[in-house]
C-alpha cells in the first residue's frame, strides 16, 4: 500500500492552470443527507469546488467519505439535499428533465466500475445505443462506433457480446461509449477497480490519451494510486468535505506503508 501526502494542504481546491483554464465545473455548498428515523448522515456537508476545463482530476478518500456522492451530483444522476452544481456556468438543478436528459447525452461521458454493458448487444451496438438518443443516422453511429472501438483497440472484436469479452475489454468498450457522443467531461467511478494491474495500467492510459489528445475533462473518483502519477490534481474528501487539494507535483506518495490515506 502507499501512503499519499499533499506538500501544501488546503480547504478549497486549487488551480491547476487557473489563468488558462476556465471552470468547467463548480459546486456551492453542496449537502447531501439522508435520514433514518431521527437522525441525518452527512454523504457530503456544504462542498464548494471548482473543476477546470482539460484537466485531470483525481477523486480520493477513505470509503465512505462521500467521493461516489460527489460523482452522483455532478454528473446529474441525482440531487443534492442543498447547494448548487453548475456545468458551464449552468445551473442543472433549474434544468427540466428534457433539458437535463440532454446534457448527460451530449456533455458527460460515464464510465463506471462495473462497465454496464448490454449483455444482449455486441460492442459495436452498445457504444452506438446513445448515438441513437442523439438523432445520428445509422450510417453515422456505424462509422463513429467503429472509430472508438479502434481507439480503445476493439476495432476487430465490434460484433462479440460482454460474455464474450474479458473484464478489461469490457471496460474499454464502456471508455468508448462514454466518448459516442464527443461530450466534453468524463466522469468515471472506480474505473480499474474491477482490473488487474496491467489491464488497469492500460485503462489509464487510454484515459490520459482523452484528456491529453483531445482535451477531454477527466473527473475519476479512485482508490488506484497509479493515477496520482497521471492526474493534474488531486482532491482529498473526508467526512463530506474537501479536506486537502494538491497539484501532482505537490503529491509525495510513499511506498511500503500501510493504510494508504494521509493523516
Amino acid at each position: 500500500m502507499a501512503e499519499v501526502n499533499a506538500t501544501q494542504p488546503s480547504s478549497a481546491p486549487k488551480a491547476v492552470d487557473e489563468k488558462d483554464r476556465p471552470v468547467i465545473v463548480r459546486t456551492i455548498k453542496l449537502k447531501k443527507i439522508y435520514r433514518m428515523g431521527d437522525t441525518d448522515t452527512y454523504a457530503l456537508a456544504g462542498v464548494d469546488a471548482l473543476i477546470y476545463r482539460g484537466e485531470f482530476l483525481c477523486i480520493m478518500g477513505p470509503s465512505g467519505s462521500g467521493k461516489s456522492t460527489f460523482f452522483n451530483l455532478v454528473g446529474g444522476l441525482d440531487s443534492p439535499s442543498s447547494g448548487r452544481v453548475f456545468i458551464d456556468e449552468v445551473d442543472i438543478a433549474q434544468l427540466n428533465a428534457y433539458e437535463l436528459a440532454y446534457l448527460r447525452c451530449l456533455k458527460i461521458g460515464y464510465i463506471f466500475q462495473t462497465y454496464n454493458l448490454i449483455p444482449q448487444m455486441t460492442a459495436l451496438e452498445n457504444v452506438t445505443t446513445p448515438m441513437a438518443f442523439a438523432g445520428r443516422t445509422s450510417d453515422e453511429r456505424r462509422e463513429r462506433g467503429m472509430k472508438l472501438l479502434d481507439l480503445v483497440g476493439l476495432k476487430e472484436r465490434w460484433f462479440h457480446r460482454p460474455i464474450e469479452m474479458s473484464g478489461g475489454q469490457q471496460q474499454r468498450v464502456a471508455i468508448a461509449r462514454s466518448m459516442a457522443n464527443n461530450p466534453s467531461m468524463l466522469l468515471c467511478d472506480e474505473p480499474t477497480a474491477n482490473l488487474d494491474l496491467n489491464t488497469g495500467t492500460e485503462i489509464l492510459r487510454i484515459l490520459q490519451k482523452l484528456n491529453t489528445e483531445n482535451g477531454v475533462t477527466v473527473i475519476c473518483v479512485t482508490h488506484d494510486h497509479k493515477f496520482l502519477k497521471a492526474c493534474d490534481r488531486m482532491l482529498w474528501i473526508r467526512d463530506g468535505k474537501i479536506e486537502r487539494s494538491a497539484r501532482r507535483d505537490e503529491i509525495q506518495i510513499k511506498e511500503g506503508t500501510i493504510g494508504g490515506v494521509p493523516h
